[in-house]
């Protein structure tokens, strides 16, 4: 993701969220974006910016605050993925999918070992489809919508560390 990327991922995040109040604004994605360069990539289609996928490493059952920017980058072996977006008019196309698989192997590379998400508005069922399992014992916040669950998935196996502490 490029600096001058940052103005239509923040249209695509308004146009994807607006009916839910789940924007956040530029300021907020870029310091999301900074947590980890490596995970946060767009999707260019006819020479535009047709979705993105931005995510950070955070410790497994923690979440962003919605309500403010980034202050902290953690060093953790999870990797959270904080949002994925296609345009309106180019959903239901495998898009998403292909951004899903290209966050994977990217995670993978980069050396994650799990990858998190809150699922909202009514897309556990589609997340559970890509291999993610819902943990809902664990609590959100009211900002995240009354359907939020909070869901991850297993990069490889491997033993549990506890290297969950911001850095």
């Amino acid at each position: 993701m490029a600096g001058a990327d940052w103005p239509a991922v923040a249209a695509l995040e308004a146009a994807a969220y607006a009916d839910r109040s789940l924007s956040e604004g530029q300021d907020a994605l870029e310091s999301r974006g900074r947590g980890s360069p490596d995970t946060c990539f767009v999707l260019e289609l006819g020479g535009r910016i047709a979705g993105y996928v931005l995510s950070l490493p955070y410790p497994r059952f923690h979440y962003p605050d919605l309500t403010r920017p980034e202050d902290t980058v953690f060093h953790s072996r999870n990797l959270h993925l904080h949002d994925i977006v296609v345009a309106e008019d180019l959903r239901g196309r495998g898009l998403g999918s292909l951004l899903l698989r290209r966050l994977t192997t990217a995670a993978g590379a980069s050396g994650f070992e799990r990858i998190s998400l809150v699922a909202v508005g009514g897309m556990e069922t589609y997340w559970q489809a890509h291999g993610y399992r819902p943990h809902h014992e664990a609590v959100l916040p009211p900002g995240y919508g009354s359907d939020a669950v909070y869901m991850s998935t297993g990069l490889r196996t491997s033993a549990p560390h506890d290297d969950e502490e911001p850095g």
